[in-house]
């Protein structure tokens, strides 16, 4: 199979980018009043606007004839019938079924995974309920009033992020924290601020093999034995998110309070599994099941939705054009909400660990940008540190901007101050980025300013800006945990979408194996009292530098 870069329709794409480059943003919006109407999806309460993008209905067109050379559709169906799309494991993928929110059956291997799906909600109901009742008691007899979620990658940044997120949905009484470093920094500065009697800890590993975690679980253990020194205790404290029995138990856990999630749930994807027992804990199980409904939500509406009417699939499109086309390789998330402040380190492992890959499902080299560099920061933060790079830059950046229309806190005058403050900060950036400044508005501005004579050539350049920014705007009533659930899916699907047309696999991450299996080999070498001599020059520099130091 040629690559989709040998495609006419990539060919088509190509050609129409040379025709269109040269028309301003500025100027497609002067000339189509109807410009926002032609290029804006709405779900329910959630907009997307893209009409500030480098498009016409012909871009449209050509990427939805793009997607549909690709297949997109297809996989999207294979996926959610549980195929074995993630080839290089053998797995299907199916984080969707844990969201699912009808009684219709999900095959995997031949079986039907709703009932298990199921059964673990449901033990997550009744425990979680016994923690927030205070009816699980520590081993003094006391409630449980801080949950320490240690896990990394996926078993960490999603509950994290969803836990900060939905804050204003958190029981007052719990207090979440989470541990993934392996820098003993990270483990210690939380157990400064808990008391073992009323800590509860959750260890997040499928395999409970993982090294970070492991790590800081079997530490965060000596510490509680320290304090309590009694094995038998341990049940009262610690529960389990894995599927080996076997270690969950040598670790002194009760496998009755080990919970269950299968291979067919990959890390980044983990969230909406008992991986999301922490954010149960903390926002409660219905909160929690009102999250999954907004995934499921989204999922039927990529399943249902035409592509041209279709949020996450126009997404992944418009970062095709802007990446393959346009050739602008990275990608801002801009949120203008506090809470969401984690949101842009979820969505770097989301993105670019599923679609940060230069080999095809073929086994072929990718001869193209594939995944973009992910960053962002919470607005307006983010316009007081890299909004000049945005606006002025030599690299275009396009942006995703995030904001709910309505604010869980009152602040200010008649309690919305702070937040029409914020609105306009997210209505004003896009615009500016779109639109820019040109020679004569910046000379117009700067003579009311009072500037005279040479004082104005020279300023004048510093004050134009090209625009032609692309920009996304994403509106949402207020950040709920339905609507959260529906951001997260989207982002997830979106990410699908690109990865099928650069025909890669989105769902290994051969990439992290590899740092991991190298570390491996080093940390021997680091305990040795004679010099190493087992790898290149500068490593072996590196750590007989570090041996003579440490």
């Amino acid at each position: 199979m040629s690559q989709i870069n040998q495609s006419s329709i990539w060919q088509s794409l190509s050609q129409h980018k040379k025709d269109i480059e040269s028309i301003s943003l500025r100027e497609m919006f002067h000339k189509d009043k109807d410009r926002f109407n032609q290029f804006h999806i709405q779900l329910n309460d959630l907009l997307l606007d893209y009409s500030k993008h480098h498009i016409s209905k012909e871009t449209i067109k050509l990427l939805v004839n793009l997607a549909k050379e690709a297949d997109v559709e297809g996989w999207r169906d294979r996926m959610f019938k549980g195929e074995i799309i993630n080839s290089t494991e053998h797995r299907s993928v199916l984080h969707t079924a844990l969201r699912n929110q009808n009684n219709k059956s999900i095959m995997s291997d031949g079986e039907d995974v709703m009932p298990k799906v199921r059964n673990v909600l449901k033990k997550m109901r009744r425990f979680t309920d016994e923690i927030r009742s205070g009816q699980w008691k520590g081993y003094t007899g006391k409630a449980i009033t801080n949950v320490i979620n240690i896990g990394i990658g996926g078993s960490d940044l999603g509950p994290a992020m969803v836990c900060q997120a939905l804050k204003p949905y958190g029981l007052k009484t719990i207090t979440p924290f989470f541990v993934s470093n392996i820098d003993g920094a990270d483990l210690s500065q939380v157990l400064e601020k808990c008391d073992p009697e009323t800590t509860l800890f959750i260890v997040a590993s499928k395999t409970f093999t993982t090294q970070e975690t492991m790590t800081n679980a079997f530490s965060a253990r000596n510490w509680f034995l320290k304090k309590v020194g009694d094995n038998s205790q341990i049940k009262k404290h610690f529960v389990a998110l894995s599927t080996n029995q076997y270690a969950v138990a040598e670790f002194g856990i009760d496998t009755e309070n080990m919970f269950e999630f299968w291979d067919w749930v990959g890390g980044r994807y983990s969230l909406w599994s008992a991986i999301g027992l922490s954010i149960a804990l903390y926002i409660g199980i219905d909160h929690f099941e009102e999250l999954l409904k907004g995934g499921f939500e989204m999922d039927e509406h990529f399943k249902t939705a035409p592509i041209e009417e279709n949020i996450p699939m126009i997404m992944g499109l418009l970062g095709i054009w802007c990446i393959n086309f346009f050739d602008l390789p990275t990608h801002a998330i801009l949120a203008y909400d506090q809470d969401l402040s984690k949101l842009a380190p979820y969505l770097q492992q989301a993105d670019m660990e599923s679609n940060g890959k230069f080999i095809n499902r073929n086994g072929e080299h990718v001869n193209f940008h594939t995944g973009p560099v992910l960053w962002g920061e919470v607005g307006t933060n983010g316009q007081h540190a890299f909004y000049q790079l945005l606006h002025q830059g030599t690299e275009i950046v396009p942006a995703d901007f995030i904001m709910p229309i309505q604010s869980h806190y009152a602040m200010g005058k008649d309690g919305n101050e702070h937040h029409k403050i914020l609105l306009s900060n997210f209505i004003a950036q896009t615009q500016s980025l779109m639109i820019g400044k040109t020679y004569d508005e910046a000379r117009a501005e700067i003579e009311k300013q009072g500037y005279e004579g040479e004082d104005i050539e020279s300023f004048i350049p510093q004050k134009t800006f090209e625009g032609n920014r692309p920009t996304s705007s994403i509106l949402f009533q207020k950040l709920t945990p339905k609507t959260l659930g529906q951001i997260i899916a989207m982002y997830e699907h979106k990410i699908f979408t690109q990865g099928i047309i650069w025909n890669i696999n989105s769902f290994d991450q051969w990439g992290v194996e590899y740092g991991k299996q190298i570390a491996k080999q080093v940390l021997p070498k680091l305990s040795e009292k004679t010099p190493t001599t087992d790898f290149d020059g500068s490593t072996n520099s590196l750590i007989n530098y570090i041996k003579k130091y440490q």
